[in-house]
């Protein structure tokens, strides 16, 4: 056996280790200050994307040769988890900018990705992602956003639904139908689309249940004329890139649910060891002991979950579809749950928005819808054990 044994599968490298540290001080004295104040009045979290765009957080897995940092997919999931535990809006921030801006990774030109991927690596912009619509939200090959080709343009048409920083992003990586007669799903290509772009323009700001920080608004295309050289990969290869986009960023929802479940745990943990009820502290019963440690226990199967699909991801493993659906699907179910418990120990305090679980549970119910639902998800893995593969 090496001196790098099999159980350092297990650890995190130094490396992986000082990211979360620094992410941490970060989280803890730039953006939890915050996140109730941006809850409150459903604003973009500017304080904390200044923070992390200091701190070269904000879109950690732009690569070196376009002016990022170059973090691998489980740095990037740490960032995100970090965030996530204080304020989960903020921590859509690092995690919509890989959604945005990984199609044009996978299958981008060298053109493209110097000339987008640079001013996000820089911080001077965000990157969103338009792939639902109102009739095409699990059923993406149904998308009725088209784009016709007209000489060297391409003329967008139709519209996009429940977009993540909408409005506050400069680029979005774009799906639309190029060939209506073709085969379902072998006609659909991916634009880059600028907020500048005449015929661009947005929807009213979703009223929401949770992560009310980050807008969520329609995105609307009247003759949108693009120029050709704003297509990511080729005509018709669409679907392709944006399934492919989905397995890698499922791991990120995964470990955003870890961080908003582990900020629960942690506020819970700090309330019941001071609150007293008769004639004793709250955590010295047995039965809030036990909620306590299926509460732990759950996060830190989730966490191992996530963190085994970062590296699958990173690696490009051929079970990632398998195991970022269940990385995403597991965690964001233990988030609902766990949000939920830590309410309930905190009783009448839980409900109110003096405490911050209220916020955590609201927020954590989106995990187990965008992205793909987590029924989604379980037809994922099932197609993957029915097709011969293993977990």
């Amino acid at each position: 056996m090496t001196a790098h044994s099999s159980f350092d599968l297990f650890r995190l490298s130094d490396d992986h280790l000082a990211v979360r540290e620094a992410v941490r001080a970060i989280a803890a004295d730039k953006i939890a200050p915050y996140a109730a104040g941006v809850d409150r009045t459903e604003s973009f979290p500017q304080a904390a994307h200044d923070a992390l765009v200091a701190g070269d957080f904000h879109a950690p897995h732009v690569p070196e040769q376009y002016g990022g940092v170059g973090a691998d997919a489980l740095a990037t999931c740490i960032v995100i988890e970090e965030v996530a535990r204080v304020c989960a809006s903020s921590s859509l921030i690092p995690a919509c900018n890989k959604l945005g801006s990984l199609p044009l990774i996978i299958a981008g030109s060298e053109d493209l990705k110097h000339r987008y991927l640079t001013p996000l690596a820089q911080g001077r912009t965000t990157f969103s992602y338009g792939l639902s619509e109102r009739e095409a939200g699990s059923d993406i090959a149904s998308m009725r956003t088209t784009a016709k080709q007209v000489g060297d343009e391409w003329i967008l048409n139709g519209q996009k639904s429940w977009i993540t920083n909408a409005g506050v992003s400069d680029y979005y990586t774009v799906l639309a139908v190029t060939d209506p007669d073709g085969r379902r799903g072998g006609n659909i290509t991916a634009f880059v689309v600028e907020k500048a772009d005449p015929g661009f323009s947005f929807g009213a700001k979703e009223r929401k249940l949770g992560i009310k920080g980050s807008p969520t608004r329609e995105l609307l295309f009247d003759n949108v004329r693009l120029p050709a050289d704003r297509i990511i990969g080729r005509p018709g290869e669409g679907m392709r890139i944006a399934l492919r986009t989905l397995d890698h960023t499922r791991v990120t929802v995964g470990a955003q649910a870890v961080g908003i479940a582990q900020g629960a745990l942690d506020s819970a943990l700090a309330y019941v060891q001071q609150r007293q009820q008769f004639g004793q502290r709250v955590a010295d019963f047995q039965v809030v002991q036990f909620m306590l440690a299926d509460m732990a226990m759950a996060i830190e199967t989730a966490r191992q979950l996530v963190y085994v699909a970062a590296a699958k991801s990173q690696r490009e493993d051929a079970d990632l579809s398998f195991f970022g659906a269940a990385a995403k699907c597991h965690a964001s179910d233990v988030a609902m749950k766990v949000t939920v418990d830590a309410v309930q120990l905190l009783g009448g305090f839980g409900y109110t928005q003096d405490f911050p679980v209220e916020r955590m549970l609201r927020d954590a119910k989106i995990t187990q819808i965008y992205e793909g639902t987590n029924q989604i998800q379980r037809i994922v893995m099932a197609r993957h054990l029915l097709a011969g593969g293993t977990a």
